[in-house]
């Protein structure tokens, strides 16, 4: 039982730092982007719930018994069981841990309603300032709006309202196989909704003090649903009129909220259009990576938890 808490503890530095920094100098993710972001987000939520499982095991160390055998929550017994300066140790890492969970939930709202006013703000304005007279066959869609800018410019805002934003020029340097290729990446982000993925990532990043936590974590998802949205466009149109689209819009820029077809990663995308993509093997092997980082220090440190608790309150 007392070596519950620093194994969940040093699971969770583990998970939080060294393992993202490993993860995100790989190249494996890039042949198979799904089964990647899957082992990135078992990583994640394997850390939270280290972090937590952390307090909670120190919480129950709390829990001494009383004079009748069964756990109290007196302070004065607990001091008089543990002695004065374990039990202050006790209750500072217990309330680190909510001041953490208290954060990861501040973090989440704040990022969600900050998120939302933005794209709120700029749907409005991309449909004052869309381009009705433009016609396109592309432009038949209710979703797509049309800015009056020269430089090809492509980027979607998702939500309810859900907008595909497209510039003048990109029509005007796009041929219509490199248009639909733009239009399919943009709408598979609105489909699978990986804004939410971006939203997640973000929050858990912000609640993590800055001594543990790794933007590489963060930075290499949304590479990873970028390379999805590839490889749906991929299906719609091949991987050349793709990779001449995002030659065309590499310099897209997009706000805050939204995802741009463009950006930094558009050398990386295009050199991997080049070659093959997806690998069953490497794809199984993450998944199975991912299930094990849950399930197995999970179990391995939960259950005898669990066990010493329940024979705790039988007492």
């Amino acid at each position: 039982m007392n070596a519950t808490a620093p194994v969940f503890a040093g699971l969770a530095l583990l998970l939080a730092g060294p393992v993202p920094a490993l993860l995100s100098r790989a190249t494996w993710p890039y042949r198979t982007p799904r089964a990647a972001l899957v082992l990135w987000q078992a990583v994640a939520l394997a850390a939270v719930l280290s972090a937590f499982g952390s307090g909670l095991a120190i919480a129950s160390l709390l829990l001494v018994p009383g004079t009748d055998g069964r756990p109290t929550t007196s302070p004065t017994r607990e001091i008089d069981a543990l002695g004065l300066p374990v039990w202050a140790l006790y209750v500072v890492v217990f309330m680190l841990t909510l001041l953490v969970g208290g954060r990861l939930i501040y973090a989440a709202i704040r990022v969600g309603v900050h998120t939302r006013r933005r794209r709120a703000r700029h749907r409005m304005l991309v449909d004052l300032l869309d381009q009705s007279e433009f016609q396109h066959a592309e432009r038949r869609s209710a979703d797509i709006r049309v800015l009056g800018a020269a430089e090809p410019i492509a980027y979607c805002l998702p939500g309810i309202r859900r907008r595909v934003v497209l510039s003048q020029g990109t029509f005007a340097n796009l041929s219509e196989t490199e248009l639909t290729a733009i239009v399919s990446h943009e709408r598979s982000h609105l489909r699978a909704r990986h804004d939410l993925v971006l939203e997640a990532f973000t929050a858990a990043h912000e609640a993590f003090p800055r001594v543990v936590r790794s933007k590489s974590a963060l930075d290499s998802v949304k590479l990873l649903i970028e390379l999805l949205a590839d490889d749906s466009a991929v299906k719609v149109t091949g991987p050349t009129p793709l990779a001449r689209a995002l030659v065309a819009c590499s310099n897209s820029t997009a706000p805050q909220g939204a995802l741009a077809v463009g950006g930094p990663s558009t050398l990386i995308r295009i050199q991997r259009l080049t070659g093959p993509l997806g690998d069953p093997r490497i794809a199984a092997g993450a998944y199975l990576a991912a299930a094990t980082i849950l399930v197995v220090p999970t179990m391995a440190v939960a259950i005898p938890w669990l066990q010493e608790l329940t024979r705790l309150f039988r007492a």
